[in-house]
């Protein structure tokens, strides 16, 4: 299947302006059935991204506002006494759906943040020992703003894991902006927006991107990055076995929305960047001296990058 990148990206610049290469790791992390982790400060447009996302792909869209006081079985669900039937009815949570916004997610207390971990590693809940599968496909799409700390909760490393990638938004251009202005100036530009793929159609490109090519010289040259980052004398914590996964699916997610068969060198280093920092956990003084994307670039420039292109001989 070829999937029409271009199309999509003008779809969603319909209300969100200036915004291609992030369309472009959302489509990645989507293809490789990975949860984002959108960050940054107040107003840059995460929430309405991840909205007009789950437009675009079709399926079924559900969002939660996290707060101090959301309990999980406000996530999951909960099992309830029926008292006209005098049974107990199992009624589900929001995250039975395809596209689950959980919105400013480190607003929420650990024990509530806690209810997303079976979720988004196993796609089913557990309430009261019964267990139900998630539809297919499902991805969990968070925001979080890393500067405000009064009444949030960090998340723990565990749950950070989970994120196939962390994406920071960032502010528009002057130009960027302008354009904002007068696209929102008159009705609200998101009903505008169309669905261009369906669940079928996404669940087949989930399986045609496990069959793009990774060679042996780039899975080495994934493997040196890993142990770059565990040796950093910065870091304290490096790189996952579920993180060294998670930047291979990645590169093959880069190259099949390329139309390329196979996994280069340059897959690697565009895609390390949003992959990698937040499942680092540094050192006193890495904390004190770099940022974890200084840090994710000082190992990109280290590590010897492979002359074979990946392609199949």
């Amino acid at each position: 299947m070829v999937l029409d990148v271009m199309k999509i990206k003008n779809e969603i610049s319909k209300v969100i302006i200036g915004k291609d290469n992030i369309v472009e790791l959302l489509l990645i992390s989507i293809m490789n059935k990975g949860h984002i982790l959108l960050e940054d400060v107040p107003g840059t447009g995460k929430t309405m991204l991840a909205k007009s996302m789950a437009r675009v792909i079709g399926g079924h869209f559900k969002r939660i506002q996290f707060t101090p006081d959301l309990l999980p079985s406000d996530v999951i669900g909960i099992q309830f006494f029926d008292p006209k039937e005098r049974t107990f009815q199992l009624r589900l949570g929001p995250v039975v759906t395809n596209v689950l916004l959980a919105d400013e997610i480190n607003r929420a207390n650990p024990r509530t943040q806690s209810s997303l971990l079976e979720v988004m590693e196993e796609k089913q809940v557990t309430i009261d020992g019964e267990t139900v599968k998630l539809p297919s496909p499902f991805i969990v799409i968070a925001t979080q703003n890393p500067i405000e700390s009064s009444g949030t909760f960090a998340l723990p490393e565990a749950q950070l894991d989970r994120f196939f990638m962390q994406i920071q938004v960032g502010y528009p251009t002057r130009q960027e902006e302008k354009r904002i202005m007068n696209v929102h100036r008159g009705n609200e530009p998101l009903h505008t927006i169309e669905t261009l793929l369906t669940l079928e159609e996404i669940k087949r490109c989930q399986e045609e991107v496990q069959n793009v090519l990774v060679s042996e010289s780039i899975e080495d040259y994934i493997l040196d990055i890993v142990q770059h980052s565990r040796e950093s004398q910065y870091v304290e914590v490096g790189i996952s076995p579920r993180g060294t996964l998670a930047l291979m699916r990645a590169c093959q997610g880069k190259a099949y929305l390329q139309g390329r068969e196979y996994v280069i060198p340059e897959d690697v280093k565009n895609i390390a960047p949003h992959v990698i920092p937040h499942r680092l956990v540094l050192s006193v003084e890495g904390a004190m001296r770099k940022t974890k994307r200084q840090i994710v670039t000082d190992i990109l420039n280290e590590v010897h990058v492979p002359v074979e292109s990946g392609s199949p001989q």
